[in-house]
């Protein structure tokens, strides 16, 4: 059972995003993502920065993400095929709801850059989490777009970037188990010398 809610630690080890194209309604409610959004506030973030911020898009806007996606694509990749635009129109249009999380740096602060990037990172995973916990699936998905500046044009400004575009909704398929790292190759013991 994946997103086993019972506890949370039957939680964590079942934990698995839903693919944002097999998302279908219903999604998070109105203030459902006030609530996901309020509780990855929670994040570990050194100096209390906040350097993140959340855009939402909602359902009858995505024509128009998706027509400005294709138009920045266009513009770094003129001869781009039928195919690569039909998919990022089919990205605009995944899943019924979407956040666009933008990592905003504080740079008026001694606390490094990383550990902000680290934090946003963070600040993803728990939104992540915060859907799974009602019941709904997420997808945290990056791609060409969260590294495009015309498309970051759209939700932030020049200092910032797209740390990604979460989706959230209703899976329409059973979630499927994808492979994972052996633990031997991540977890070791501080070898000291002698």
């Amino acid at each position: 059972m994946f997103n086993d809610l019972s506890s949370l630690s039957s939680y964590l080890p079942s934990r698995r995003s839903g693919r944002p194209r097999n998302m279908i309604a219903p999604g998070p409610s109105d203030k459902q993502i006030e609530d996901i959004v309020a509780t990855a506030l929670r994040t570990p973030d050194h100096g209390k920065l906040a350097p993140w911020r959340v855009v939402r898009v909602d359902s009858d806007q995505r024509g128009r993400l998706a027509t400005e996606l294709v138009k920045a694509y266009r513009t770094e990749k003129p001869d781009a095929g039928r195919l690569e635009l039909e998919a990022l129109d089919a990205m605009a249009h995944q899943a019924p709801t979407l956040l666009v999380v933008l990592f905003s740096p504080v740079t008026s602060t001694k606390i490094p850059i990383w550990e902000q990037e680290l934090s946003c990172g963070a600040f993803c995973m728990n939104i992540i989490h915060a859907i799974h916990a009602r019941d709904f699936v997420g997808g945290w998905i990056t791609g060409w777009p969260s590294y495009n500046d015309d498309v970051r044009d759209l939700f932030g400004e020049a200092s910032e970037r797209i740390a990604g575009f979460i989706f959230a909704g209703t899976t329409d398929c059973e979630l499927a188990e994808r492979p994972r790292p052996e633990l031997a190759s991540i977890l070791s013991k501080w070898k000291i010398e002698q």
